[in-house]
């Protein structure tokens, strides 16, 4: 018997449905959320991601904002935006389209934007919280990973999870919150990577694998544990085809995989989504 599917698309539609009935009360008191979006440049990819953002808010009665500023802007005109987003009161949290042209500083530009309306959970500020416990906005792509996982009935206390890949989006902020001594974590956490030796001799320990190195189909099925849950969070693009890091054959040995479209992708749109909401809440209240 096949793998049970972790759908993240009809989990994401659900969390969508809970969205736009807490932005519905907060309409009745007033308060209705905004989101920003600053797009640099003309990344194909990136101007689909924020189209993408724009449709979501539109759908659940959240108001959006975006900026494409030209290729060839200037930090000092990217900062400038950030500060004038800062300031305004109809946008409760946005976010800056990565990557950004290679002239502009990204740490620079991160560093810029209020923690407090820093919807992608990527400031230092939200990171070291999530380091001490003390949660501000979660990273969107760990945080609709455990969504993900919690949602299905994957049990995550106790258990050992093996994350391949140390980025900021996803390996390190995913492992600090898997740590914490919380609800849906308290796991044992171990971060590998591309460069390691023998990686699948760790792997095999995982009852949860989470595959966030942008590396196609790096996870073969002797790579997996049996009845193991496997999360494909990097993906490639192959023209206009998407290649997860995870192999399809893997279904075959793993308890609960994502699919190669509709897994991971969706759950990081709703998080967006849904810190959004919470950021309006704690604002206005």
């Amino acid at each position: 018997m096949g793998a049970a599917i972790l759908d993240g698309a009809a989990i994401a539609a659900a969390i969508r449905a809970e969205l736009a009935e807490e932005v519905a009360s907060l309409e009745q008191v007033g308060v209705t959320p905004g989101l920003g979006t600053i797009l640099v440049g003309d990344n194909p990819a990136s101007a689909s991601y924020v189209r993408l953002k724009h449709q979501d808010c539109e759908e659940i009665g959240i108001r959006s904002f975006g900026e494409h500023l030209r290729e060839d802007t200037t930090q000092d005109r990217l900062l400038k935006l950030i500060a004038e987003y800062n300031a305004n009161p109809d946008i409760d949290a946005f976010l800056v389209q990565l990557p950004l042209p290679k002239q502009l500083d990204e740490l620079q530009s991160l560093l810029a934007v209020d923690p407090e309306k820093d919807v992608d959970g990527l400031h230092p500020v939200n990171l070291g919280r999530l380091v001490m416990g003390n949660l501000g906005p979660i990273a969107c792509t760990p945080a609709g990973i455990v969504e993900l996982l919690v949602r299905h009935g994957v049990e995550i206390e106790g258990k050992h999870v093996v994350i391949i890949g140390r980025g900021l989006t996803i390996g390190r902020p995913l492992a600090n919150l898997l740590a914490l001594k919380r609800e849906h974590a308290n796991a044992a956490v171990t971060v590998v990577h591309t460069g390691v030796q023998d990686l699948g001799a760790l792997t095999r320990q995982a009852d949860i694998l989470v595959a966030a190195a942008g590396a196609p189909g790096l996870v073969k099925p002797d790579m997996v544990k049996p009845g193991a849950a496997v999360v494909g969070a990097g993906v490639t693009m192959d023209g206009k085809k998407v290649i997860s890091d995870v192999e399809e054959s893997v279904a075959e040995v793993a308890g609960w995989i994502t699919p190669r479209i509709g897994g991971v992708g969706p759950m990081t749109r709703a998080m967006l989504l849904k810190n959004t909401v919470l950021a309006a809440s704690k604002r206005r209240s």
